[in-house]
């Protein structure tokens, strides 16, 4: 582990607002969930939760049909996308025990989520990737042998950092996303441990669907991605990721949406670089 690693971002005045704005809307929500209704709006966040981060990945099943697995039913459905559920249902079920700063807990929770999926589970790549937006190459990951490497740093700087855990989270969110640590499940995996380093600072943001909102506006989350890579500033991603957690905070209701229809949009998927 490097001791001096720093990733580079930049705090602006629209991040710090952010940041104050976000401050009070969790007092708010502190008090919702004291009420009677608390466990419900948790169930039915969780469940928003799962279907915005597989639904950005090209998973198709509703939330309806995620909240019927989740009591035991039986969905007809693509057996991938099925399996991907179950594995997400798995994987919040572990979420209260995992340490955000704690690399092989990383390990477990893909070892989890993308059980029966691909091969190279719980573990980091061996060869190659590169980032795609539809047919377009958007980001070539760092070498499979500088992986192991880049993920100590990162994980000793998330340990010591004194930065705001919600500044914080988004940074590392953005590193996790530039190394490309794994195989695939890089985006679903950066999201879970983005929102695990906030419930780590306060429990209320493990019931809030941030994943839900980003998946409204997975253009903008590309391309805040792209553009602090552009910049080697994390600071447009941050700020997006910001966004996105106070309009969850503030939008969250605890209704199911009968049907979601994904968007055409391509995940970020590997991209074997040979």
């Amino acid at each position: 582990m490097t001791d001096s690693y720093q990733p580079p971002y930049t705090i602006t005045t629209e991040i710090l607002n952010q940041v104050a704005a976000i401050s009070q809307a969790i007092g708010r929500l502190t008090l919702l969930t004291e009420q009677s209704k608390a466990l419900r709006l948790r169930r039915v966040n969780r469940v928003r939760t799962i279907h915005g981060s597989l639904a950005i990945e090209g998973n198709t099943l509703s939330e309806s049909q995620i909240t019927a697995m989740l009591d035991g039913k039986r969905v007809i459905a693509p057996p991938r996308e099925v399996q991907e559920v179950k594995n997400a249902l798995a994987a919040y079920d572990h979420f209260n025990s995992w340490r955000p700063s704690t690399e092989k807990d990383l390990l477990e929770a893909h070892r989890l989520l993308m059980a029966g999926l691909i091969d190279e589970v719980g573990k980091y790549r061996r060869g190659g990737v590169g980032v795609m937006a539809g047919q377009d190459v958007i980001h070539v990951a760092p070498p499979a042998d500088r992986v192991p490497r880049l993920m100590a740093d990162l994980f000793g700087w998330l340990s010591k950092t004194d930065a705001h855990p919600l500044i914080a989270s988004a940074v590392f969110h953005y590193e996790f996303e530039f190394i490309h640590p794994f195989a695939d499940g890089n985006g679903r995996m950066g999201r879970l441990w983005q929102s695990l380093i906030l419930a780590s600072w306060n429990p209320l943001f493990g019931d809030i669907p941030v994943e839900s909102l980003v998946y409204e506006h997975q253009a903008e989350y590309y391309t805040a991605l792209r553009t602090s890579t552009a910049r080697t500033d994390s600071a447009p991603f941050i700020t997006f990721m910001l966004r996105m957690i106070l309009g969850a905070m503030t939008s969250a209701t605890p209704q199911v949406t009968p049907q979601v229809t994904p968007t055409s949009l391509s995940c970020w998927r590997p991209l074997r670089v040979r």
